[in-house]
């Protein structure tokens, strides 16, 4: 049995978001720079990624936020069954997006009819996975209100073919992707239940920029929507052009024989994450 002490996760949880909130990963940074010199696109699709990566460049050095929009402070735990924390862990987890967010804008609400401000950003939106070990993996992911507000859940039914579940992927996102500050990262979740199959979406952000699916047909699949959502013209920033999607994810989970549950979610340029291990 290994001991931890909460606040080395509050310290963690505080530098991985005050770095996220400046400094884009290497991976998306990557897809975007690729992207600005495909052959092919506009010189107003190439304008607007132009602008992106300075923006890019401009938040690393003056260490100023990415975006005025700091997110939500969506945070991922892998702890380990072999690790015993020393104090409370909730308590902790949200004292360091306190700590995060002294110096960053607070966009959460106490009640979603009330909208009073917590003036702290809290609390987090938390998903813990114990896995075996004795270690503590954390991700941090300030997920924009933009990006969260278009997307999209539904629960089709089984009898909906692939052709079916691909088209209303990529019609949802030819009406609704401009919404989300393209290019987009698509994470996707098929299967689940009602209320998993959303954070099967969200978990499919995380994978590492177009590293597909290991099982060859769910990544056939993401190859087809990558095209296919490219395809749509939507374009950088909504503006029109061949550059609408970096990257497509999808996860799958075993599901009810009655239901096939579907999400979106849908991630903006700015693909704010981070992660650490202690």
């Amino acid at each position: 049995m290994r001991e931890i002490n909460s606040s080395k996760i509050k310290e963690t949880i505080a530098k991985l978001l005050t770095k996220a909130a400046c400094d884009l990963p290497k991976e998306v940074e990557s897809a975007i720079k690729i992207s600005y010199k495909k052959k092919g696109i506009s010189n107003l699709e190439k304008s607007i990624l132009k602008e992106l990566i300075d923006n890019i460049n401009i938040a690393r050095e003056e260490k100023m936020p990415l975006c005025q929009d700091t997110g939500t402070a969506t945070i991922f735990l892998e702890i380990g069954q072999d690790v015993h924390i020393i104090g409370n862990l909730y308590k902790a987890i949200n004292d360091g997006v306190t700590e995060a967010y002294k110096n960053l804008r607070k966009s959460i609400v106490k009640n979603p009819l009330s909208r009073e401000n917590t003036k702290d950003n809290t609390p987090a939106n938390l998903h813990i996975d114990i896995v075996p070990g004795d270690k503590i993996k954390i991700i941090v992911l300030p997920k924009g209100g933009g990006a969260e507000n278009a997307s999209f859940l539904k629960m089709l039914l089984p009898t909906a073919s692939k052709e079916e579940i691909l088209n209303l992927i990529i019609n949802y996102i030819k009406e609704n992707g401009v919404k989300a500050c393209p290019p987009l990262i698509v994470g996707i979740g098929l299967g689940g239940t009602f209320d998993s199959v959303a954070t099967l979406a969200k978990k499919a952000l995380l994978r590492p920029m177009n590293i597909f699916n290991k099982d060859k047909k769910i990544a056939n699949l993401e190859k087809i929507l990558l095209k296919k959502i490219n395809e749509t013209e939507v374009g950088p920033m909504g503006l029109s052009g061949k550059i609408t999607a970096l990257a497509v994810h999808i996860e799958v989970a075993p599901c009810h024989i009655a239901s096939l549950p579907l999400a979106i979610n849908l991630q903006c340029h700015s693909h704010r994450h981070k992660e650490a291990t202690i």
